[in-house]
């Protein structure tokens, strides 16, 4: 049985390796240094309103984990919630733990719109999304990085 519960201080190293193992994998364009995560997981611990996580465990093992990001947007008409991440272990795909990260994500956090991306060769992923409602976006994105002394 997959148990989703949120993150807690005595996560900190399953977190981590998870998503040192996330930024590893085919999944993600590039690698991000180890102090993003430290940062992101003191995030996630400090109460803040813009992040959260939710950890998913099968059998007390930690075997995959949702990084939330929080939003308003007035095109969605209210919240949205970003699943800035989603990562289940090789292990443990195709067990239902992305697909109960993900309802767990509906269920606990309330939004008029949820929001993921994903590389566009993960086949995988992106059948289990649209299996989840999910569709794709006609938007391009685009970025720019700030001074980290600017968050």
């Amino acid at each position: 049985m997959i148990k989703i519960r949120t993150v807690a201080d005595s996560d900190r190293k399953d977190y981590t390796t998870m998503a040192e193992e996330f930024y590893d994998s085919p999944a993600v364009m590039k690698k991000i240094p180890r102090s993003y995560i430290d940062l992101t997981f003191s995030e996630l611990l400090s109460g803040s309103p813009y992040a959260a996580a939710l950890i998913a465990e099968r059998d007390g093992k930690a075997i995959g984990y949702a990084l939330l990001a929080l939003t308003f947007s007035q095109e969605a008409g209210g919240r949205v919630v970003w699943i800035d991440e989603i990562y289940v272990r090789p292990e443990a795909r195709g067990s239902g733990a992305g697909r109960a990260l993900i309802e767990a994500v509906r269920s606990r956090f309330p939004a008029a719109r949820y929001r993921l991306e994903l590389e566009p060769d993960n086949d995988g992923a992106r059948r289990l999304y649209e299996r989840l409602g999910f569709t794709a976006l006609p938007y391009e994105q685009m970025y720019s990085s700030v001074a980290r002394s600017a968050r």
